[in-house]
């Protein structure tokens, strides 16, 4: 591995640790604590900040704020973190901050991850692995998003909500409660309008398993009964299936936001 390539007009502070093989364009400025992992490169006019951790070969693009302090207003300058996975892509103008004191001190993203034009994460998230954020998505503190769910473009997450492993958000869609793991959510306010097939399909999901997911999910959101009724009654049918179970687990885990559900469970039971 070669030797970090580091533009004239870039500024590295003191203390930061730079792998072998990076690239640092004009008029970046790399902060005294962040440490680079190995071909990382910033193309131009990033900025990474704080104490920052990223791993190898990710690429931010100009005008990209990394680590800076939380946009929190009870932030006070406690110690905290933010670390960024491997292979991941950081578009134009993306935010992302670290944790504070009231959401455990760290944020958190996974390897693999596309975060397009000016889109946030915020303070105290973790986003998984394989996770896409189309441009302007808005993650408030607090969340989590599951591997491989993707946000549309505009797309908005209300700070503590829960966005289950490959679930699909719409664009411009308003979440404010949790959307289960598989699902899609639509609109302003969002509501669950189905399953992820396309997303399970492209990810190559068994056929016999989108099916199950699509016969759990009717059951799960039928009209009779309540929620948690639904779910022992699901389990009862497909505790054996691992997708189901997932599925179960996280509405049964629960979090500070309710679950999100279909408008009219009579009608859109069959969504998909």
């Amino acid at each position: 591995m070669s030797a970090p390539a580091i533009h004239p007009s870039a500024i590295v502070e003191d203390g930061a640790e730079i792998g072998d093989g990076c690239r640092i364009g004009p008029y970046c400025h790399v902060g005294r604590k962040v440490v680079l992992g190995a071909a990382c490169e910033l193309v131009s006019h990033a900025v990474v900040a704080g104490d920052t951790r990223i791993g190898a070969r990710t690429r931010i693009y100009p005008f990209a704020s990394i680590g800076h302090p939380p946009q929190d207003l009870k932030y006070r300058g406690e110690a905290s973190t933010l670390r960024i996975g491997a292979d991941c892509l950081i578009r134009e103008g993306v935010t992302m901050n670290p944790g504070t004191e009231g959401g455990g001190l760290e944020t958190v993203v996974g390897d693999h991850c596309t975060f397009l034009a000016n889109s946030h994460v915020g303070h105290d998230s973790h986003v998984g692995n394989g996770v896409i954020f189309s441009n302007n998505v808005m993650l408030a503190g607090h969340c989590s998003v599951g591997d491989y769910a993707i946000l549309g473009g505009g797309a908005a997450v209300i700070q503590f909500a829960r966005v289950g492993a490959h679930a699909f958000i719409g664009g411009l869609s308003a979440l404010e409660n949790d959307c289960i793991p598989y699902g899609m959510v639509l609109g302003n306010r969002a509501i669950l309008s189905g399953l992820n097939i396309i997303g399970l399909q492209r990810r190559g999901f068994p056929r016999e398993d989108i099916h199950t997911l699509r016969r759990a999910y009717r059951l799960l959101f039928a009209p009779e009964g309540t929620l948690m009724e639904r779910v022992e009654d699901v389990a009862t049918e497909f505790d054996a299936h691992p997708l189901v179970r997932e599925v179960l687990d996280f509405i049964r885990v629960g979090g500070k936001r309710s679950i999100c559900t279909p408008r009219e469970a009579s009608t859109s039971v069959g969504a998909a």
